[in-house]
């Protein structure tokens, strides 16, 4: 059996494939109770939504030590380029490292992503020595402009943020994949297990997920089995699963049977 590799974003290289948020859980405690059960090593901090002192207890920052997690500032909460490009900026300044996940939305009832701005964000932050790791949605044009751009990592998303309607396009996010040569993480819109592993299956190279994790009943329980959907997804899609047919085949040979 041939191994799996690690997962290698931007010069980085991290052994899991779940990626984690922190917003939206009830406490502070269950966040990281979750997190640790989850096995993420990256974990995504929304600039504009905590508070950047790390010394307050009441901040995330301070239950997410550096040496334990790999914290990747996201631009979460900005509706167009220079919004998103002043938080990264801002994020890298108050000692996140050059990684950013980069936000642009385009609409607030879907927030679904602004493309056009997205991609002219991506251009300024590359310049700028950033590793941006870019959500968009599912479309194979966006993601090709994307990578072209100088996107560390593609991260289109399995179906609207927190909407929990798991993976609505397979095919795309399969082209996706083939077609890149970065990493392509899913990023939205898995609700539970099943769906984390479907999307594995389709061969990409990771997860982001948090509403899932955050608000299920028992989120400790639920990021763990997040964390084997991962793992059993991936290794079907390393394993190869068998052809689709639309005529049944019996699974016993039937040369040599008694009676013939």
């Amino acid at each position: 059996m041939t191994p799996d590799t690690q997962l290698e974003i931007g010069g980085r290289s991290f052994r899991s494939r779940l990626m984690v948020g922190t917003g939206k859980y009830r406490t502070n405690d269950e966040m990281v109770r979750a997190i640790d059960a989850s096995g993420a090593e990256i974990v995504t901090v929304a600039v504009r939504r905590v508070d950047l002192d790390r010394a307050k207890e009441e901040s995330v920052l301070h239950h997410l030590p550096v040496e334990r997690y790999f914290l990747l500032a996201n631009t979460a909460g900005c509706y167009t380029p220079d919004e998103a490009i002043r938080y990264a900026r801002l994020a890298r300044e108050a000692g996140f490292n050059e990684f950013v996940k980069l936000e642009v939305i385009g609409d607030r009832e879907t927030l679904l992503p602004d493309t056009e701005g997205l991609l002219a964000a991506t251009a300024t932050l590359v310049r700028e020595g950033f590793q941006v790791l870019a959500y968009t949605n599912d479309d194979l044009i966006t993601a090709l402009r994307l990578e072209q751009a100088g996107a560390a990592a593609v991260m289109p998303l399995a179906s609207p943020i927190g909407s929990g309607l798991g993976l609505l396009n397979p095919f795309s996010i399969r082209t996706i994949k083939r077609r890149l040569t970065v990493p392509v993480i899913v990023d939205a819109g898995v609700g539970t297990a099943s769906d984390a592993c479907i999307v594995m299956e389709q061969g990409v190279d990771g997860i982001l997920m948090n509403t899932a994790l955050a608000e299920a009943a028992e989120p400790v329980r639920m990021a763990e089995a997040m964390r084997l959907a991962v793992e059993a997804g991936r290794a079907a899609f390393l394993a190869g699963r068998m052809p689709r047919r639309e005529t049944a085949m019996p699974s016993s040979p039937t040369s040599g049977m008694l009676g013939r």
